[in-house]
This record gives C-alpha cells, sequence and structure tokens, in this order.
C-alpha cells in the first residue's frame, strides 16, 4: 500500500519522504515542480496542486494513507478541505497531519485559526488520524543566521514567556514513525501529539546560547513586533509578515510551551533524545568556520 506525502519538496515534507524511505515505505511525494524532487528512486513522484481538484484525485489513486501539510497561504483552508475531501471520496481512511501547538489559543492568528478549522474536519470526517503539533521550528532561525553571526544579535521577538523549539528533522521522524503505525494498524482513535524540543527557551536564553557556542556575546533583540513586520515585509507577502507579527505577539502574551509530558512521549517515540537549540548553533557555527 502506498503513503501520500503532500508538501513534499518543503523543509517537514521532505524529511517525511527520506524518513518513510528509510523504513521501507511505499512512498509518493506530490509536488509542484518535479524538477526540484531529489529523492531515493523507490520514491515516485507526482505534479500536482491541492487547489486542482483533478491533479488531486490522479495523485490519490491507490493510496492507503495521506500525510497532509499545507504552507501557509492565503487559501490555506481551502486547499486542506479539499484534500481532505477528495481523500475520503478516494476511500482513504488514515492521515497524518500537520497542524501547530496551540492553535486553540492563537486564535486571532490566521494560519494556527486556519489549521484548528483543518483538525476539526478532520475529526468530523471520522479519519483515523493522528495530528501533529509542533511549536516554532528551531530551523526557522537559519533565516536569521547573518544577524546573529555578523551582528552579534539575535532578531526573533520571541519574548520571555518561552518557546518549545524543535528541529525540524525530529517532526519529519515522528511524522514518519506516525505513518507507518497508522498504515500498519485499523481502528486507532485519532490522537493528538504536541511536538515540543527538549528545552524551552526565551529570547535571552537563545542570545546566551549563540555568545556560549561562538565564543563572544550575543544579545537579543528585543519585542519589538511592528518593527519585525517591517523587515519581513522586505522579503515575503504583506499579508504573511502580518501574520507572523500577530504570531510573534502571541509568543510575548501566551508563549509556546509543552504540557507535562511532552517531551518523554518524543524521545519514547523516537528511541533517542531530541535536537536542541544549542545542537542546532554549533552545526551552524561548524558550518560558518568552514566557509
Amino acid at each position: 500500500m502506498t503513503i501520500l506525502v503532500t508538501g513534499a519538496n518543503g523543509t517537514v515534507g521532505r524529511q517525511v519522504v527520506e524518513q518513510l524511505s528509510k523504513r521501507g515505505a511505499e512512498v509518493r511525494a506530490l509536488v509542484r515542480d518535479p524538477a526540484k524532487a531529489n529523492f531515493a528512486h523507490s520514491v515516485a513522484v507526482v505534479q500536482g496542486d491541492l487547489l486542482d481538484v483533478d491533479s488531486v484525485r490522479s495523485a490519490m489513486e491507490g493510496v492507503s494513507t495521506l500525510f497532509l501539510l499545507n504552507a501557509v497561504t492565503p487559501d490555506e483552508f481551502t486547499q486542506a478541505l479539499i484534500t481532505l475531501n477528495v481523500a475520503r471520496a478516494a476511500g482513504i481512511t488514515k492521515l497524518v497531519y500537520l497542524s501547530v501547538i496551540h492553535s486553540d489559543l492563537y486564535v486571532n492568528v490566521p494560519h494556527f485559526a486556519g489549521k484548528f478549522g483543518v483538525e476539526r474536519m478532520i475529526e468530523q470526517m471520522g479519519f483515523e488520524a493522528t495530528i501533529l503539533r509542533p511549536a516554532y521550528f528551531i530551523n526557522n532561525d537559519l533565516t536569521i543566521n547573518d544577524v546573529v553571526l555578523g551582528h552579534g544579535v539575535y532578531p526573533m521577538p520571541i519574548g520571555s514567556k518561552g518557546l518549545a523549539m524543535i528541529d525540524a528533522r525530529d517532526v519529519g521522524e515522528i511524522a514518519a514513525i506516525e505513518l507507518i503505525r497508522r498504515e500498519a494498524s485499523d481502528g486507532f482513535p485519532i490522537d493528538h501529539i504536541n511536538l515540543v524540543g527538549p528545552d524551552t527557551l526565551t529570547g535571552a536564553d537563545v542570545a546566551a546560547i549563540w555568545s556560549d557556542v561562538l565564543d563572544r556575546q550575543v544579545v537579543y533583540g528585543g519585542d519589538d513586533t511592528a518593527g519585525f513586520e517591517q523587515n519581513l515585509r522586505a522579503f515575503m507577502p504583506h499579508w504573511m509578515a502580518f501574520d507572523m507579527r500577530l504570531m510573534s505577539e502571541r509568543f510575548l502574551i501566551d508563549g509556546m510551551r509543552p504540557e507535562t509530558g511532552d517531551a518523554e512521549r518524543l524521545t519514547a517515540l523516537l528511541g533517542r533524545s531530541l535536537r536542541s537549540y544549542r545542537d542546532f548553533a554549533q552545526e551552524v557555527a561548524s558550518a560558518a568556520a568552514t566557509l
């Protein structure tokens, strides 16, 4: 039987495909641009778009389990509902959905609210599903390496409440494990899993990690969410920059903290320790030192 991975060319999707392939699963990767799909030869690559109903129908032929990942777009919710309805019509009953932690709390943040709606749809449509709720991706900070390394400032306005940051590689591996579990079993009820890292970090904590790893002072840039939005507008659509600002404002108010036992559950699932922010910072620093 076949597992279909949507968003397969993205940061998490690539990890899911790789981890499934390593485990011997039959994988079909749905991508917009096959030329960018650099997967193992065993992976079947299909071209399509989640707003193109015909391509989604074609991609789902013979599929038994679905990994649903939507990029942050203005029509993210519509994409997900099309995909879920096509999946049900195709007889697919098992899926893993990549949502977000605190989707029910960050109610004013567009991409959080959209994912919360998709969760409700999955529950009401009767899928045998695992809903993964990741916290802040450590890998997001690859975009600000030049600021940290070149200017000694950690610029992300994440505040003082704390974020349970997780590495996208861990997200991909956990998703693959859950997909294979769903594929092999019948009758399991819906499960919800918070995806968190081993540490809950404030802006000052992250700056201190960078200072230690780089052996020079790195300071936290502060909680200026308006300035954050303006900086993002230089390289992303204005609606998305505003969405990110709203998210960062909720970081400052609520944080993004794990529930008791979350990290321990993931460690047991992986059979190893979760990757930490310090691991990430050391990788970045080592790579920079070779340039």
